[in-house]
């Protein structure tokens, strides 16, 4: 089997043949989602992510794909998302924030698109974004000490955190009834906006992220710090949507 692909869709046709000679018609969609739907795919550096529609029968018989599963790790492809439609259905108000990104991002590849009709109750993606920003506000300021305050320590926390806030972002921008770019870029430009947020600090931490500046280690530091306050101002915002 070759490397990484140059483009996903190369590899449509195996992934197809494959789970259907495993699932046959217990097999209800593949569906590519995130990065690799869109211009952030980076060949032989992005995972690739498949979401895995199964019936409730099917879903019982995952060790099918043991060995399928670990053929393709090799070429980037991700461990998928195995799930039933009744799950999907049972945890809209758990996922919101989840079920809107995959519905923003993603390829049917085979079978029924389980995504495009999904609807949301606000009150759930308000309440989970209060979850995830708190959360996220608790583990930056771990992480913020565990790194002693170095700055390729610090730079890996920002790489790994950002993300997570543009999906708090997009969430929100959903509630506010905004337009969601395709683009990370203007999707936190938007939100910043809207939110009254520092927009050149989180493009900044976009920058950082995507190695396109560098700064030294007092520089990374304040960075960080700046970041945690936008962080905790972000969830007092959230708190603020819903009283």
């Amino acid at each position: 089997m070759a490397k990484s692909p140059k483009d996903p869709k190369e590899i449509f046709p195996e992934i197809i043949d494959d789970y259907k000679s495993l699932f046959g018609d217990d097999l209800i969609s593949i569906i590519l989602y995130g990065s690799a739907t869109g211009k952030d795919y980076r060949p032989g550096k992005s995972d690739i992510n498949f979401m895995i529609v199964l019936s409730e029968g099917g879903i019982e018989h995952l060790d099918k794909a043991f060995k399928t599963v670990a053929r393709w790790k090799k070429r980037r492809v991700d461990i998928p998302l195995f799930l039933t439609r009744v799950y999907v259905e049972t945890s809209m108000d758990v996922f919101p924030i989840e079920y809107l990104n995959f519905q923003r991002n993603h390829i049917l590849i085979y079978g029924e698109d389980i995504l495009k009709d999904l609807s949301f109750d606000p009150k759930f993606v308000r309440l989970q974004c209060e979850r995830e920003i708190k959360g996220k506000l608790l583990l930056l300021r771990e992480a913020f000490l565990e790194t002693g305050g170095k700055g390729a320590a610090l730079r890996d926390v920002i790489g790994q955190s950002i993300q997570a806030v543009i999906a708090i972002f997009e969430a929100l921008l959903f509630l506010k009834e905004q337009v969601i770019s395709e683009e990370k870029r203007e999707i936190v430009k938007t939100a910043c906006e809207e939110f009254n947020m520092d927009g050149d600090l989180f493009q900044k931490i976009l920058d950082v992220k995507e190695q396109k500046i560098k700064l030294d280690n007092t520089q990374i530091k304040a960075t960080f710090k700046d970041y945690l306050k936008e962080v905790r101002k972000l969830s007092k915002i959230i708190d603020a949507l819903g009283e």
